[in-house]
């Protein structure tokens, strides 16, 4: 192991472990079916300080690396990836961008009780014409004294729903596009914010997805997250520690998948014998085994670089792209070991593989890392 785990980042994994499969994952395939937000589960996290892993320990958090964080977040997503979004949301999306990036008034109001987990933050980029094509905001913020007129419509936003703080993206000047893009943070509850359409989704079901509108949305300019102009750069560094900790979200649910279809194979019996004495079936557990580690370890060199202060967008998309597609293929192959039963809701592997597709999509497709990793390599 390149990345030893010092003391801290062992306590850390075991605590996000106890906690992920005493009082998560027995309620997790309830929750998804039902779609019921994990509320329980939050506040659990919350008090364990896992809503705010990195946040320092004066403003609401547990003061920890990053390496940490994405240790506790795997452990959560084997037991529930609906649970380990939120978690990965509030933690990567919202109070690394206020750590990094605000004022100490802004870490005080915001960041401070996002942290201990007393409120839920969320993300507002993506929008109907700019999903990959981040830049081409249509969300505008007019100045008007000393606050700003915030309008248009945000889409597919985890954690809209029960998010109490929103992180938007807007632009300044339509003529300037990414040059003019500002970031806000906006009070979810207020005047001139609605939640539009409630996203009914393939996987990930408990954790809450919907538009957000704003109209004429009053921000004091006191909530502007950085200059003016500055809100592109911050969601392209925002995003790029993201996807590190999506990449961990990926790792758990292809992990949870693996540990279910290699028991499966030891317990069921075709042609007098457990189907994990059969070849063909362990290959493919092989294979898991292998992409799962492969993944794991170019998760854990992204967080490391990260937590050295060093350059770490290639090595985040890397990681998020090798493991959402190793989520997806560990998760159909484990679906195959299963048979018709891996079909059916009364086995858990049928909500991994549906909970899996969305790493390939969210904080960046495939199809985009690609173009990041390219970007860098061929700098």
């Amino acid at each position: 192991m390149p990345f030893p785990l010092l003391e801290e980042h062992r306590m850390t994994q075991q605590t996000a472990r106890d906690v992920a499969q005493k009082e998560i994952a027995p309620h997790a395939s309830e929750w998804s079916h039902s779609g019921t937000f994990p509320k329980s589960a939050i506040q659990k996290l919350a008090k364990l300080g896992l809503m705010g892993v990195c946040v320092p320990e004066e403003y609401g958090g547990s003061g920890l690396d990053h390496f940490s964080y994405i240790l506790a977040l795997e452990e959560i997503a084997v037991a529930c990836a609906s649970t380990a979004v939120i978690m990965s949301v509030n933690n990567s999306l919202v109070c690394e961008p206020l750590k990094l990036f605000g004022s100490e008034t802004q870490k005080k109001t915001f960041l401070t009780p996002l942290a201990q987990g007393k409120k839920l933050g969320c993300f507002c980029l993506s929008e109907p014409n700019a999903g990959s094509d981040a830049g081409n905001q249509q969300t505008v913020a007019v100045k008007k004294g000393d606050r700003y007129l915030l309008s248009g419509t945000k889409n597919f936003i985890t954690n809209g729903p029960q998010a109490d703080f929103a992180i938007v993206f807007a632009v300044t000047d339509k003529t300037q596009k990414k040059k003019s893009v500002s970031a806000f943070i906006v009070d979810k509850h207020q005047k001139g914010v609605e939640v539009g359409k409630v996203e009914k989704k393939m996987g990930i079901q408990a954790s809450g997805c919907c538009q957000l509108i704003f109209n004429e949305t009053e921000v004091p300019i006191q909530n502007l997250l950085g200059s003016e102009g500055e809100g592109y750069k911050i969601a392209l560094r925002t995003l790029d520690g993201g996807r590190i900790g999506i990449g961990a979200q990926a790792v758990g649910i292809a992990r949870a998948a693996f540990e279910a279809a290699s028991s499966y194979a030891k317990e069921r019996h075709q042609f007098g014998k457990p189907i994990a004495e059969f070849q063909a079936i362990q290959w493919i557990l092989a294979d898991m085994a292998t992409q799962i580690e492969a993944a794991r370890l170019l998760v854990h060199q992204a967080a490391y670089l990260n937590d050295q202060g060093r350059p770490f967008t290639k090595e985040a998309a890397m990681a998020k792209l090798f493991a959402s597609e190793t989520a997806m293929k560990v998760t159909t192959d484990a679906v195959q070991v299963y048979g018709g039963y891996g079909y059916s809701k009364e086995y858990p592997v049928e909500r991994f593989f549906r909970d899996a597709k969305i790493t390939e999509i969210y904080e960046g497709t495939s199809e985009i890392q690609r173009l990041v990793i390219a970007a860098q390599v061929l700098k």
